[in-house]
């Protein structure tokens, strides 16, 4: 495995694996042992930082979430895990009532919800402190500043170490990072989207998030990233829901573009080169290209889980990389 910084404060600051491991279906459609069983494999491996949200899985079972933080704390009590491993959740896409959705009954980002849901979370992983806490998705509705404001209090009193944002437009990361720094309050130092090798098409709705284009990282956001190396980058779905290697779990219609066959290619004559998998070809370019991205994998079985977890491993030289950049 290998590791990298994430954060500029050395006070808190941490060092996690370049692969993160997502928990979103853990406790709900992923069962108990099946999930302790690829945890622990994870950990075995030198894996140190997992990722989960207050509202994973309020889909599956009709709930408001909180399945997978749970089971994360179930899991961290039975094997004696402490600060080694560092866990990430995510609040305000939480919804209110069992039964609906965050897209019309979400908790959003207000001062209260900040400090309420934080709480419950810290209470269900069974931790004292978060290590990194991220605003799940934007709230219009809640003025920046108050969101801002409420964030960094909770570093500034101790119970969560890094600040996050997922699925926001770049400016508004860019405007509370601002926001922050004037007020002498932690910013955001994490940004979780949408990103994988395939690029996709910006004038049609992708089926892989309610976020649309907000959570995508485009051309924009990856500008950003890269013009602030001390921001790190996690992407989830890299690997596109199987897509790249199940032919029933076909693209969207975002990928249905001339682009997509020509790297397509670009990712089998890599893998064939490496004696690779097409999927660890796809996580080793996001780890090692520019900005670094951290991928947030997702796994259902310690079988697939390993998969990922070679391409850690895999160096892909300046030709290889050169071909999958050029790709259009």
């Amino acid at each position: 495995m290998k590791y990298r910084t994430i954060g500029t404060d050395p006070a808190t600051s941490r060092e996690v694996s370049v692969l993160s491991l997502g928990a979103m279906l853990m406790g709900t459609q992923t069962d108990e042992e099946t999930s302790f069983a690829i945890l622990d494999r994870y950990v075995e491996a030198g894996g140190t930082f997992i990722d989960t949200s207050d509202n994973y899985a309020f889909w599956i079972n009709g709930t408001q979430g909180g399945e997978s933080e749970a089971l994360l704390g179930r899991w961290r009590r039975s094997r004696g895990i402490g600060s080694e491993i560092v866990i990430a959740t995510k609040l305000g896409a939480r919804p209110l009532a069992a039964g609906t959705h965050y897209l019309d009954n979400g908790e959003g980002l207000s001062a209260r919800v900040i400090r309420e849901s934080s709480a419950a979370s810290a209470e269900r992983l069974g931790v004292d402190k978060i290590d990194l806490l991220y605003a799940h998705i934007e709230d219009p509705a809640t003025p920046i500043e108050e969101t801002v404001e409420g964030f960094g209090e909770l570093v500034k009193d101790g119970t969560v170490g890094l600040l996050g944002a997922s699925n926001h437009w770049s400016w508004r990361v860019e405007r509370a990072r601002n926001l922050a720094a004037a007020r002498g309050l932690a910013g955001y130092e994490v940004l979780q989207y949408r990103h994988s090798y395939l690029r996709p098409r910006t004038d049609v709705p992708h089926d892989l998030s309610h976020h649309g284009q907000i959570g995508t990282a485009g051309a924009d956001l990856l500008g950003y990233a890269d013009e602030n190396p001390g921001l790190a980058l996690v992407a989830y779905t890299p690997l596109l829901s199987g897509g790249y290697t199940r032919a029933d779990k076909p693209f969207g219609a975002e990928f249905d573009h001339p682009g997509t066959p020509r790297r397509q290619e670009a990712l089998r004559q890599v893998a064939a080169e490496t004696g690779a998998t097409v999927n660890q070809v796809v996580l080793a370019w996001l780890i090692g290209g520019r900005p670094a991205v951290i991928p947030l994998i997702g796994a259902s079985s310690v079988t697939q889980l390993d998969e990922s977890l070679a391409a850690a491993d895999l160096d892909l030289t300046d030709d290889q990389r050169a071909l999958l950049d050029s790709a259009h």
